[in-house]
């Protein structure tokens, strides 16, 4: 793969210089995926063709402006599919086997025996079929957990989640599920879709895993749903506000696992993001067909299966 230099003028720089950079450009490499910078210069940008994201997620980038224009975006689908999907499945495995439990014992000194939970044949509803979902479908399968999913539209028989519920039903089909894992991408119709009713749907020993987005789930009926025990807990690795301001009340429960918006990144991952990049530059150049274009109206990358 030749350099970026040797395929391109390449300018780099921060969202204070972004205005002088885009003039003029073709292509934007978007590397602060939750950067509102691009809409403040949008009117700068007079020869943009194409903008790639460093990231599977493009809900920040695509304001009015860019969404109904000729512009081409494409994310970086693929790259964090097995990272989240080990992420979901260890921090499935902490919660049954009561791992931060096991820590607050020993920073105490403290030896109390206590049981913990099985996993296999444990149901888990996975909203969100893309490919993300998808890989995490099949490796909470090879464990022996039982798996549905919830997308866009209603359909049985699909390889890796069996049958497949519509989101607008997601309130009725959570009754049964043991976990529930959101890996959605962030659109009109996805937002807030974890309200209080689905949370008083979910059975009270139910736990709740997001990786996808913070804006998914309703924070404060997540707050009350796990305070009162009306749900056994939650693993949160993303949130509407971030970082997650200390005097969050989610930071002193127990029964909330908190981690750094990391999920997908493994060892590694800068590297993948940028072979990733690299690869579609050397297509856009050669005039073949770019990977991973962005439906601007769905908001995501779609698939046939999605």
């Amino acid at each position: 793969m030749p350099r970026l230099e040797e395929l391109a003028e390449v300018r780099c720089t921060k969202a204070d210089g972004l205005a002088e950079a885009i003039s003029g450009a073709e292509i934007l490499l978007l590397w602060d995926f939750f950067s509102s910078a691009v809409e403040e210069v949008w009117e700068h940008a007079d020869a943009l063709k194409w903008i790639h994201v460093a990231a599977a997620g493009v809900d920040k980038l695509l304001f009015d402006g860019l969404a109904g224009s000729d512009v081409i975006v494409t994310n970086s689908r693929g790259i964090f599919d097995r990272p989240i999907a080990e992420f979901v499945l260890a921090s499935i495995l902490a919660m049954a086997k009561d791992i931060p439990g096991s820590l607050r014992r020993q920073q105490d000194a403290r030896w109390e025996h206590r049981e913990t939970e099985r996993i296999d044949d444990a149901r888990v509803l996975i909203v969100g079929t893309g490919s993300i979902g998808r890989e995490t479908a099949r490796l909470l399968r090879a464990v022996g957990m039982l798996v549905e999913g919830v997308g866009r539209t209603r359909r049985s028989g699909d390889p890796d989640f069996g049958t497949v519920h519509s989101s607008d039903r997601l309130v009725s089909v959570v009754h049964d599920s043991d976990y529930v894992v959101l890996i959605a991408p962030l659109t009109e119709s996805t937002r807030g879709m974890v309200d209080a009713d689905v949370l008083s749907a979910m059975k009270p020993t139910a736990r709740l895993v997001n990786v996808g987005r913070g804006e998914l789930v309703d924070d404060d009926a997540l707050e009350v749903a796990l305070r009162t025990n009306a749900i056994a807990g939650a693993c949160l690795d993303v949130f509407s506000v971030e970082p997650l301001p200390a005097t969050s009340p989610l930071w002193g429960l127990e029964n909330a696992m908190i981690s750094s918006h990391l999920s997908g990144d493994a060892v590694g991952w800068l590297h993948r993001l940028s072979a990733l990049f690299a690869a579609n530059l050397d297509r856009y150049v050669h005039g073949a067909e770019l990977e991973n274009v962005v439906d601007k109206k769905l908001g995501f990358v779609p698939s046939r299966r999605d």
